[in-house]
């Protein structure tokens, strides 16, 4: 290994040896009786007995960049450091995978040439994560002013971003054009009575929140948040978590708390209960700043429709994955676009 903790020249490792090896319960010395392989978009995640393992994939997009060791261990690090903000007694020291001059893979990166990083964490009960309690009918508003409570915290010892207000309020412009180019892209067949409604009042929602956008900034109240706030990142434990936080781009971290309540808020509504984005809300109260209903119902439309965009876009890039499941997702966003009113009901009216 070099000074840097980079892997030195050496006979390349595949992706899927590595795997294989992650998948093996023999490789951990705290012998799992099992491991569990996840597969996502970027990574592969095992779950072996109570720890997790994230290998990130060696992959480059646009928003973001895997492709060499070196980038992938800066990746690792981000991510332990940035989770520990909401998750702080979870995420390990990250975590070299060595080979050895015997050719053996091994997770003690001293004893040999390091030929990848991952994440390890402790797992957390999956029966206390909130997308699962939502679907077992064990969600109730005490668990959401947890959740408020925490992020309340979160948020208050945020120091504001340093972005220029033109700036923040602009790639909202230009990530909506992009939403509202696959969404009427007649090849991929959304084919939603509502969507020239949703995308006419997004129009008028952004035209009216422009300016605010650029007060929000001014204010000191665009921070460096999650970044990916949806309900399968937050538990409900003893002291409730919230994990995985997108560490990988720093400038979709750069948000408006209202933006990131919006979108969990609304990824509750998508799942049942429609009560948690305004009991969400009101349960912030003052750490929002106050903020008018325009900018409230265009963060709603804004984040529904960007789900709705990304759904689609599963077509394209994984169409082997799942297409059932895409076309009529990004259908409940629309509609979910068009009830922003849904955020700032009050927690007695739900």
């Amino acid at each position: 290994m070099t000074a840097n903790g980079f892997a030195k020249a050496g006979p390349p490792v595949t992706v899927a040896e590595k795997v294989r090896f992650l998948s093996d319960p023999g490789t951990y010395a705290h012998d799992p009786a099992t491991v569990e392989v996840i597969e996502t978009h970027m990574s592969w995640v095992f779950l072996a007995g109570p720890k997790v393992f994230k290998l990130k994939k060696p992959v480059r997009y646009d928003f973001l960049d895997f492709s060499t060791i070196g980038k992938r261990r800066r990746a690792v690090c981000d991510e332990v450091q940035l989770n520990r903000r909401l998750a702080p007694d979870l995420y390990e020291v990250p975590r070299p995978l060595g080979i050895g001059a015997d050719g053996r893979l091994s997770l003690d990166g001293a004893r040999g040439q390091v030929v990848d990083w991952l994440v390890e964490m402790r797992r957390l009960p999956e029966e206390r994560n909130l997308e699962r309690m939502i679907g077992a009918g064990d969600l109730t508003p005490g668990h959401i002013g947890q959740v408020a409570d925490l992020l309340r915290g979160f948020y208050g010892a945020t120091p504001p971003a340093e972005i220029a207000p033109e700036d923040y309020a602009g790639q909202f412009a230009a990530e909506y054009a992009k939403t509202r180019a696959v969404l009427t892209d007649p090849a991929l067949k959304l084919d939603e009575p509502q969507l020239d409604a949703a995308l006419d009042a997004y129009d008028r929602s952004y035209a009216e929140a422009h300016p605010l956008l650029c007060q929000r900034v001014r204010a000191g109240h665009v921070v460096e948040g999650h970044g990916d706030l949806r309900p399968e990142h937050v538990f409900l434990t003893d002291a409730p978590v919230i994990i995985d936080c997108l560490e990988f781009n720093r400038a979709l971290r750069l948000v408006d708390p209202l933006d990131e309540i919006a979108f969990l808020g609304m990824e509750c509504a998508k799942l049942g209960p429609e009560w948690v984005a305004g009991a969400l809300y009101h349960g912030l109260g003052a750490a929002l700043g106050n903020p008018p209903p325009v900018l409230v119902e265009f963060y709603w439309r804004y984040r529904a429709l960007l789900r709705a965009r990304l759904s689609l876009l599963h077509l394209v890039v994984q169409p082997e994955r799942t297409p059932w499941k895409w076309r009529p997702q990004a259908r409940r966003y629309v509609a979910l676009s068009c009830r922003p009113e849904l955020m700032r009901l009050p927690p007695e009216g739900r």
